[in-house]
């Protein structure tokens, strides 16, 4: 099967996304500009955001299992590294191009910031389905790619990490050949990896994790108890699926799960531990026998008190967000809620718990990774989630306090926040030359 065909057959299994959301960077700097009138003197510094630091794109290309030479195109975008080494994560996907990649490492920034990480933002992706490929391709493609970044990535300038179509496997074999090129092993290059590589207990779960957190603490104060809610989960891989898990052993029900192969509901609730089950045997829900197939469309129609939106970005547009019945939408996925269709949830009285907080377990439990491969002291499983739960709810506090007196969304309060923190760093280390 040619590399054409088989991207054409992904995308079509995509067909449950929304092709109408705009462009993501153009949804980056509408979030931005919307910030702009709360940051004071440092608003003159605000094309700082606007412009990221470094783009390098690059060809990779392998002997494909069949003798043919394919040629993909990867990107790494250092967003800002005003206030440490580069952050994020590298996306395998069919659909990735340069202007997702720059706003995904955009919001890493901002993310990074809200939680107050010693990091900048950075991402990476290359466009390709790795559902087409085998696991010799794969690792070829992921060797060559870390070789073209080379030059940009280091445990002290950007530190790579997992994303869509990528695991812990991807980044043993980008640290392995970063630590081939420099000649030295260099665990730190990479976050994310399998424990006996110098990965972190707890980083698997991490974004599920903080995905529950978030929604546990905005629930709490909107008097929406976790336990007997109903709960709506789209995107059921390593995020919407530990979320949906962890909403399920606190007593919620989870009414419903969309993922790349099928919609599925029952409104008895789902076993969600048999449907992890089915996807791991089967690569997805399509066929899972504990819940009846219904339409993409009307999987947005369902009445919940938690709509978790775990795919990709784009998902909430105005249309969507006019139709919604849910009462808090938190965000597992980067991006999913374009910047009108927040304005119309906002008007609606449906609370947004943003990307930029609900999904920040992931990058906060590589930072412990980060600080454990430096050390080369190893904290227990128990440790990484205390100290998780201490910095997701103290970043939660803090910027619910700041919506409050602002009287601003969430999301706005979570960009003041970061913007405060990433501009302030700015000024002070001035330009040079």
């Amino acid at each position: 099967m040619n590399q054409t065909t088989t991207n054409h057959q992904a995308k079509d299994s995509l067909s449950f996304l929304n092709p109408a959301a705009p462009e993501p960077w153009a949804s980056f700097i509408e979030q931005i500009d919307r910030v702009a009138p709360h940051l004071g003197p440092l608003a003159k510094w605000i094309d700082t955001l606007k412009h990221p630091k470094r783009i390098l794109i690059v060809d990779v290309p392998i002997v494909r299992d069949d003798g043919t030479v394919a040629h993909y195109e990867g990107y790494r975008v250092q967003h800002n590294m005003s206030r440490g080494p580069g952050k994020g994560g590298v996306r395998y996907h069919p659909a990735v191009t340069l202007n997702e990649v720059m706003a995904l490492s955009g919001w890493m920034t901002v993310k990074n910031a809200a939680l107050n990480l010693p990091y900048g933002g950075a991402k990476g992706g290359i466009r390709l389905d790795p559902r087409a490929h085998s696991r010799d391709e794969l690792q070829r493609i992921t060797r060559r790619y870390t070789s073209e970044i080379g030059v940009i990535i280091g445990p002290e300038k950007d530190i790579p990490a997992p994303d869509v179509g990528t695991n812990d496997q991807t980044m043993a074999w980008m640290m392995d050949t970063y630590s081939m090129n420099v000649g030295c092993t260099a665990t730190g290059v990479v976050t994310g990896k399998p424990v006996s590589l110098g990965g972190s207990l707890g980083r698997h779960e991490a974004t599920g994790r903080g995905v529950f957190i978030a929604a546990r603490e905005a629930g709490q104060r909107m008097g929406v108890a976790i336990a007997g809610a109903r709960v709506v989960v789209q995107g059921f891989g390593n995020v919407g699926g530990i979320a949906a898990r962890m909403f399920h052993e606190a007593g919620a029900k989870v009414v419903a799960l969309q993922d790349h192969s099928a919609t599925l509901a029952n409104e008895a609730g789902i076993d969600v531990p048999a449907a992890l089950a089915y996807v791991q045997a089967h690569g997805g829900l399509a066929g899972f026998g504990g819940a009846a197939p219904i339409s993409s469309d009307d999987f947005w129609l369902l009445p919940s008190d938690f709509l978790v939106p775990a795919a990709l970005e784009g998902q909430i547009v105005p249309e969507r967000a006019q139709q919604l019945r849910t009462k808090i939408i938190v965000e597992g996925a980067n991006g999913p809620t374009t910047p009108a269709a927040d304005d119309i949830l906002r008007e609606r009285g449906i609370l947004v718990v943003p990307d930029v907080l609900a999904n920040a377990g992931g990058v906060t439990v590589s930072y412990f990774e980060w600080v454990q491969d430096f050390s080369s002291f190893f904290w227990s499983e128990e440790e990484i989630n205390s100290r998780l739960e201490r910095i997701m709810v103290g970043a939660f506090d803090g910027i619910w306090k700041m919506a409050t007196e602002r009287g601003v969304s969430l999301r706005t309060a979570t960009f003041i926040i970061a913007c405060h923190r990433v501009l302030a760093a700015r000024e002070q280390r001035g330009l040079y030359p």
